[in-house]
């Protein structure tokens, strides 16, 4: 009987550590299924990082891009040809008169080339060119004069604001700013007029534009 006791003792203790055994097991699968949540997780990590990538540029309406290339106009035509100006490349030109325009979309470079006595100052402006402007801008507004410096010398800057004429197709009018340079060398003078929308941002184009105006 002693015997037959052993036995069955033997046999017990083995079941339990089969049993045993098996739970191990058991947790040991928990323990992979929870590791590959966090391995899940990592992968969405990746497509949370992805989601917060850099959005793709817009530019506002009127933004000029800043691969923008720019070419040399040189008048072969009109009263005056000696001077050149970068202009953007590709716009579609209208020539009238002494006056050429080059426009985009909102934007545009008004290049006007005349014979004058004297040299423009601010005080010339403001007492001739800003009424005339006031008469012929929709809700002319905000004029300023100023003297500044571009690669030619010093040049009468006029800063001011108006409405566009109104779109033909979808008969919108935009508020535009204008920056009005006036170059002058014996007799000449060429106004420059740059203008876009008030809200966009193209002083770098409008200063390489301004920069390049040089005599010939």
């Amino acid at each position: 009987m002693a015997a037959r006791t052993r036995t069955y003792t033997v046999v017990g203790l083995a079941l339990v550590a089969a049993v045993t055994a098996g739970c191990a097991g058991t947790g040991s699968g928990s323990g992979s299924g929870s590791s590959a949540s966090p391995a899940g997780s990592s992968s969405g990590g990746a497509g949370g990082g992805q989601n917060n990538a850099a959005p793709t540029e817009s530019n506002p309406p009127g933004d000029i891009p800043d691969n923008q290339a720019f070419v040399a106009y040189r008048p072969t035509g009109g009263s005056f040809t000696g001077f050149t100006v970068k202009v953007p490349e590709g716009w579609a030109r209208t020539d009238q008169g002494s006056t050429t325009v080059f426009t985009d979309k909102l934007n545009s470079v008004k290049i006007t080339a005349v014979s004058a006595n004297s040299a423009p100052t601010t005080g010339s402006v403001t007492s001739k060119v800003v009424p005339q402007l006031r008469s012929q801008v929709p809700k002319f507004a905000a004029p300023k004069v100023s003297e500044v410096t571009r690669h030619s010398g010093r040049v009468v800057l006029l800063t001011y604001q108006g409405d566009s004429t109104k779109d033909p197709v979808t008969g919108k009018v935009v508020r535009d700013a204008f920056e009005r340079y006036a170059f002058y060398r014996a007799g000449h003078e060429v106004d420059l007029t740059l203008s876009g929308p008030v809200k966009a941002d193209n002083v770098d184009p409008w200063r390489i534009v301004s920069d390049s105006f040089a005599w010939r």
